[in-house]
């Protein structure tokens, strides 16, 4: 398959490696200097050398904010038979968009980024397909992500900011409020210092995509429920109520079997 990447950040870089052994594979960004370590794939630079391309498949790894203008700016350089595609982690307005052009389209989550994980063992991750995408599209990244050993799980786009908000929104605040609370140690323990180095990788990502990652519709009932926590045991701390902090930290305990 002929398969073009927009944008040659991280996810967009990773994605040429992983594909270029078995499809033919370009990959565009207006900035040459990002596209210096790409190996084994085309490289374009200008709209006119997309259509000159002609992709079966266009996948869309540009920063969040742009990645619907991106789409509207390539739409006329694209074959019609073009599968658009793309890898936000937050779906708010994609249908709508997918529906507007009248193409074929695949929506896909992989819920690993470069920063935290080992990309030569995805084992351990997981990764999102929509089920309103097209069925050869769907094909395709089941086929591909089973190739690299990731979990595979279909849902609705609204399933899917649903479930983002939980397995994201939760973490993410968390890493927040522990790191705005920060301040220098000396002597910092175990935990203070695995804490300190995910707050690190999470601060080193874009900070439009944390922001519509919190921003996500659904991200205000999951941090009322942080907060719902906090309280209940600000109280126990207070109150220095032993009997309650163990059955509290025995129902904590419960939720991470």
């Amino acid at each position: 398959m002929k398969i073009c990447v927009l944008g040659a950040g991280k996810m967009g870089t990773w994605l040429t490696d992983a594909l270029c052994l078995q499809h033919e594979v370009a990959i565009y960004d207006v900035d040459k200097e990002r596209l210096r370590y790409v190996f084994n794939t085309q490289r374009l630079t200008t709209l006119d050398e997309i259509r000159a391309f002609a992709p079966e498949l266009l996948i869309n790894s540009v920063n969040l904010k742009y990645t619907i203008k991106a789409f509207e700016e390539v739409l006329p350089y694209l074959p019609e038979s073009c599968i658009l595609s793309d890898i936000a982690s937050v779906k708010t307005g994609f249908h709508d968009f997918y529906k507007s052009t009248g193409r074929r389209f695949v929506s896909t989550h992989p819920m690993f980024g470069p920063t935290f994980a080992n990309l030569k063992d995805l084992s351990a991750h997981h990764t999102i397909i929509i089920t309103e995408s097209d069925h050869l599209g769907k094909a395709f990244f089941k086929d591909f992500y089973g190739s690299l050993g990731l979990n595979i799980h279909q849902y609705s786009f609204e399933e899917h900011d649903e479930t983002i908000a939980y397995s994201l929104s939760i973490p993410f605040s968390s890493t927040l409020v522990f790191a705005a609370c920060m301040k220098k140690q000396d002597a910092p323990g175990t935990t203070f210092r695995k804490h300190m180095d995910i707050a690190k990788g999470l601060l080193s990502e874009d900070d439009y995509l944390l922001t519509e990652i919190l921003f996500n519709p659904y991200t205000v009932g999951q941090v009322e429920q942080i907060r719902k926590e906090l309280k209940e045991l600000l109280e126990l701390i207070n109150t220095r109520n032993t009997e309650g902090m163990q059955k509290f930290l025995a129902k904590v305990r419960k939720n991470v079997e």
